[in-house]
């Protein structure tokens, strides 16, 4: 089963945990394959389950009433997690490229990226309006042939792609592994997943 974005394009973008086995054959992470419209579109993330759990938690976390983020957004939709670096204009929740260091750059590409837009709210040329300022997560992807597609998510979009996700990648794994899992129980509680950190 996968988790499917409705691109901008009005394509289909999905988004399939798949496990990632150890040297053993034990499955203990996730890598994501993309698909469109039913046709592979690329493999990415190589262990990315543990960055999805905590960026998960951290949604939860933006989105509650009493947050930092609460007090300049009022909309909860507009309500993201703070990226490392954000003041870049476009600050990155994720990116995530080929697989791994072996891998060709055209194996596939999957990035989020916060993006804010102004839009007036009132009669045009009127004094009687206001700026609405809204963010969004802006999800991109690229296929192996080069070829991009574009999702636009509010916060409780997000919230709910990577919910799903991490709950199919609960699913991809084997009965006994689930307390490991980027998907376990901490991990819903909105707490980090019980993974080890990626070494770097």
């Amino acid at each position: 089963m996968a988790h499917g974005l409705r691109c901008l394009d009005g394509s289909d973008l999905a988004v399939v945990p798949v496990a990632s086995l150890d040297r053993g054959g034990t499955p203990f992470e996730v890598t994501l394959e993309l698909w469109r419209d039913g046709d592979s579109f690329g493999a990415v993330g190589e262990r990315c389950g543990y960055f999805l759990a905590d960026l998960a938690a951290r949604v939860a976390a933006a989105r509650a009433d009493g947050s930092p983020q609460a007090v300049r957004w009022p909309d909860p939709d507009d309500r993201f997690p703070e990226p490392p670096g954000g003041a870049a204009r476009e600050p990155e929740l994720f990116s995530f490229r080929y697989r791994d260091r072996g891998d060709v750059v055209s194996t596939g590409e999957l990035r989020c990226a916060l993006r804010t837009s102004s839009m007036w709210v009132g009669r045009q040329q009127s004094a009687a309006g206001r700026w609405r300022v809204a963010r969004r997560a802006v999800i991109e992807a690229w296929g192996a042939s080069g070829r991009g597609v574009r999702a636009m998510l509010t916060s409780s979009d997000l919230a709910r792609f990577l919910g799903d996700l991490l709950a199919e990648a609960e699913r991809s794994l084997p009965e006994g592994a689930g307390s490991r899992s980027p998907g376990g129980e901490r991990a819903r509680a909105g707490q980090t997943a019980a993974l080890e950190r990626p070494a770097h």
